[in-house]
């Protein structure tokens, strides 16, 4: 009996030395979590240079109501109802900028397939198909045609075919070409002078039997179109 109360004794000097453990709930150094907020907000604001601090903005709740969607939903969501219908979107007859060619039950009133393949029928008893024909001789000018000329060759410019004067030099041809207004009144005088063969004013140094810088290639493009 003594040894327990020995023991009692002890116990109970040891609790008493003990230091005392401080309520974690009460807050860190602060009465409650508010105040520790205030005193914060308190301190950063000195250190911001305000000598005020904001209060909190004031948070206000209200009930969606009034919208009929939103009613609805709620209403269905609840069990006490089916949602109400949002607006029905308008049908667009013959819109500006729209033809009725998009609209098939125009279309249908106005002709249907049969219509259709007869006009298709026409069309086709009417078309024509226009062979070519020989150039036409141009009135009003005796002297050669260039046209007929590029078509009838095929050779392309620069390819020596006939035979020249050793006299004749690209600075003869040159004076020689100033003379003329444009390159197809040059190659008229070439061939009405003799050309391609014979080449007396000096315009086709070459030999390639086209004058100055008169080119067949635009003639005979339109031959193959």
């Amino acid at each position: 009996m003594r040894l327990i109360v020995i023991c009692s004794a002890s116990a109970l000097a040891l609790s008493a030395c003990a230091p005392s453990v401080p309520d974690s709930g009460a807050g860190v150094g602060f009465g409650d979590y508010n105040e520790y907020q205030a005193r914060t907000a308190a301190r950063d604001a000195q250190l911001e240079g305000r000598t005020t601090v904001p209060p909190p903005a004031d948070v206000s709740s209200s009930t969606l109501s009034g919208d009929p969607v939103i009613d609805g939903a709620e209403a269905a969501l609840n069990g006490t109802g089916a949602p109400a219908a949002g607006p029905v979107p308008q049908t667009v007859e013959n819109a500006a900028g729209i033809s009725n060619e998009n609209n098939f039950d125009t279309v249908s009133s106005e002709r249907d397939i049969a219509a259709d393949a007869a006009l298709i029928a026409r069309n086709r008893a009417q078309y024509e198909v226009i062979q070519p024909t020989a150039l036409p001789t141009r009135s009003g000018s005796d002297g050669p045609n260039i046209v007929d000329y590029a078509l009838r060759t095929t050779n392309a410019r620069g390819t020596p075919l006939y035979r020249r004067s050793s006299f004749t030099s690209e600075a003869k041809a040159q004076r020689a070409c100033a003379a003329y207004e444009s390159d197809d009144l040059a190659q008229e005088a070439f061939l009405a002078a003799g050309g391609p063969e014979r080449d007396r004013r000096g315009l086709d140094p070459d030999g390639d039997g086209f004058a100055c810088t008169w080119d067949p290639t635009p003639f005979r493009a339109v031959r193959r179109n």
